[in-house]
């Protein structure tokens, strides 16, 4: 598979191209500074990139299978992932519509019916209201995807940690994980690349967790 993944030199970014080059695929990992990519693979191809322009995502995504979106909504100074977001749907109009995984954040999901009231009434509401101004353009960004032809699947994650890779990971389709409070960067990444492959979570907004 040909997988193109954007905000590659972040934490999960880098986590998913390492994993995507393991499993086989040919990646291509759009940057905004390659030397923030320390890899180096004769199945790896870094497109610099500083602006969502669309002729220049059109020819990236031209050939390409998948596309995976580990963007944060404000990206140091760049552009906020619903800016990439709607600036990628536009630049595959005209061609065959890839297979798009882009990571969100649980505190945009709904709790599962048996979820622990703290987590429901306390910290999920907190930590959607310290980080709202984020949460607001991935807010953007879901209904971008929503709204699209594209076959496309929402991650919706809790706090991310720097543990290492279980491949353990839980799914909840059109709700968060019961009882999930964290998972690690590179597990988020295992679950995205494994949804690219995974019918069940086609145009579906998925919890996932440890």
């Amino acid at each position: 598979m040909h997988v193109t993944v954007f905000g590659a030199t972040g934490g999960t970014g880098r986590h998913v191209v390492a994993q995507a080059l393991r499993a086989g695929h040919r990646v291509q990992a759009v940057v905004r500074d390659p030397g923030r990519l320390p890899l180096s693979h004769v199945r790896l191809e870094t497109v610099r990139m500083d602006t969502p322009d669309l002729g220049r995502l059109a020819q990236t995504l031209a050939h390409g299978d998948a596309v995976i979106s580990a963007l944060g909504a404000s990206a140091r100074g760049g552009f906020p992932a619903s800016t990439w977001i709607s600036a990628i749907l536009r630049a595959v109009e005209d061609h065959p519509r890839p297979r798009l995984v882009a990571v969100s954040a649980s505190p945009l999901g709904p709790p599962p019916a048996r979820e622990s009231m703290v987590i429901k009434k306390v910290v999920t509401p907190l930590v959607g209201w310290v980080f709202r101004d984020a949460y607001r353009d991935l807010a953007v960004m879901e209904r971008s995807l929503s709204a699209s032809d594209t076959d496309w699947t929402i991650l919706r994650p809790p706090r991310l940690t720097d543990g290492p890779l279980t491949g353990l990971h839980r799914m909840s389709l059109g709700t968060n994980v019961s009882g999930g409070l964290s998972i690690s960067r590179a597990d988020l990444a295992h679950a995205a690349l494994a949804a690219l492959e995974d019918p069940a979570t086609l145009k579906q907004a998925v919890g996932v967790s440890r």
